[in-house]
């Protein structure tokens, strides 16, 4: 009787285990009011939870702004290519000084396109990286925060039944203190166990969080120098072009001797007697 008796106990145990559970999920899903007291006491871990979500939105991001950049890359580079080709054709017809122009501009647009590609590189490498860091880091994280979840609906379900057992408890009779030494005994098994995967969900965020800085940081301390590079190529060879047509300074310099002279020349004539400025004064 006792073995049977134990047995039955056990089972409806676990039936009300399960039965306080399903209520504190039915809370949770459908947004009541839970214990502000148990709702503070998680605020830490709460917080936590934000900067992991927010990790696992903006690598997603980051992965569709890096496959857009990449397509708009290749095709400016392409229209870049076939603006210089345009020119560079249109250029040999002209045997003129804006000929010569045309097939320089067009040389160094061609220049510049194929340049323009190495940008490709560090994106594809920064593309894996954080796709790797996605699939392995942020989903090892995300399988323990789901196990905390769990844990701690579990445990709050504990605390329900807690204290609905501390509402009809009455201190003289023995069966209603044995229930509620087994709900007690049942809260600090689920506390602990929740505490722990608590506990390691904080501290994988927080190394999450410092991998990601220190992933983007290395990474894009390539993407930048292959920047620069691109921009000193590009812009040597348009100052190149710039100052191989610069208009000559000697036509400059002999159409103001000419108006110069010109000037003398008026201001003579303006002189009465036939005499300068200079006799004049004297």
């Amino acid at each position: 009787r006792r073995f049977f008796s134990s047995q039955d106990s056990s089972v409806v145990n676990k039936f009300q285990q399960k039965y306080w559970k399903t209520k504190q999920t039915f809370i949770r899903v459908t947004g009541k009011k839970e214990d502000e007291h148990v709702v503070a006491s998680d605020a830490n871990l709460d917080a936590k939870l934000e900067v992991f979500h927010s990790i696992q939105k903006t690598c997603m991001e980051l992965l569709k702004v890096i496959e857009q950049y990449q397509r708009r890359i290749c095709l400016l580079s392409q229209e870049e290519n076939d603006l210089g080709r345009f020119l560079r054709s249109q250029g040999s017809q002209d045997k003129s000084r804006a000929g010569k122009i045309m097939q320089a501009s067009g040389k160094a647009l061609c220049f510049s396109s194929q340049q323009r590609m190495a940008l490709r590189m560090p994106l594809c490498r920064l593309y894996q990286e954080v796709e790797t860091f996605r699939y392995r880091a942020i989903s090892d994280t995300w399988l323990t925060v789901s196990r905390m979840e769990q844990s701690r609906t579990e445990y709050r379900g504990a605390l329900l039944w807690m204290k609905d057992v501390s509402q009809e408890l009455d201190p003289d009779t023995q069966k209603q203190m044995e229930k509620f030494r087994k709900v007690q005994a049942q809260v600090r098994s689920t506390k602990a166990s929740f505490d722990k995967l608590k506990n390691d969900v904080c501290q994988k965020v927080d190394l999450l969080g410092a991998s990601r800085c220190n992933l983007l940081s290395h990474v894009l301390t390539t993407y930048q120098t292959t920047l620069l590079h691109f921009w000193e190529k590009t812009s040597r060879n348009m100052a190149a072009i710039h100052e191989s047509f610069r208009p000559s300074e000697l036509p400059t310099l002999k159409v103001k001797e000419a108006s110069a002279r010109r000037a003398e020349r008026s201001e003579r004539r303006q002189q009465p007697y036939g005499f300068s400025s200079r006799t004049h004064r004297k």
